[in-house]
């Protein structure tokens, strides 16, 4: 029988970089007394640190990618309100005509003879119109039927191109 005050110690291959804590032998322990290791990462690994620098990137520039998080948003609350009703789209689809009214006064309460600020009216009113009706299309026939999730794509790098030059300008 070994003597309790033997000072041969019971040791486990422990990995590079953890830190280890050695308990103190327990009396009645099931497992014959044997230490307990526990291995604690000190270094994040490289999966956690792209992790992070993604997403300081990304809170850091959050101004600069409304445009991103609104289109984001938009593709499940279609897909949502396909699902939950899909007449919705006929609902939508009138609606897609008011930006161009809302071009068509605009144009009437303050005229420009500009060509550049017609040019971002008429550009915006389409891109709003065609945005609008894809959202009607989307409720209707669900976000990614058939050449929407190609529109969807097209009309979110137009608009956060759109954004951002217009976000640089200033």
């Amino acid at each position: 029988m070994p003597s309790r005050t033997s000072s041969r110690r019971r040791t486990a291959k422990v990995p590079a970089g953890a830190t280890v804590i050695n308990m103190p032998r327990q009396r009645r322990s099931g497992r014959g007394g044997q230490p307990f290791i526990v291995v604690v990462p000190t270094h994040p690994s490289w999966k956690q640190r792209l992790a992070a620098a993604a997403g300081r990137a990304v809170w850091a520039h959050r101004r600069s990618l409304l445009p991103t998080f609104a289109a984001l948003a938009v593709l499940p609350a279609t897909a949502l309100l396909h699902a939950l009703a899909w007449w919705s789209g006929l609902v939508l689809a009138p609606l897609a005509a008011a930006p161009l009214v809302g071009l068509l006064a605009m144009q009437r309460r303050r005229p420009t003879s500009d060509r550049t600020t017609l040019a971002w009216r008429i550009a915006l009113a389409l891109l709003a119109t065609a945005a609008i009706a894809w959202c009607a299309l989307a409720a209707a026939f669900t976000p990614l039927a058939g050449p929407l999730g190609g529109l969807w794509l097209l009309l979110w790098t137009l608009a956060q191109t759109g954004w951002l030059i217009v976000r640089h300008t200033r």
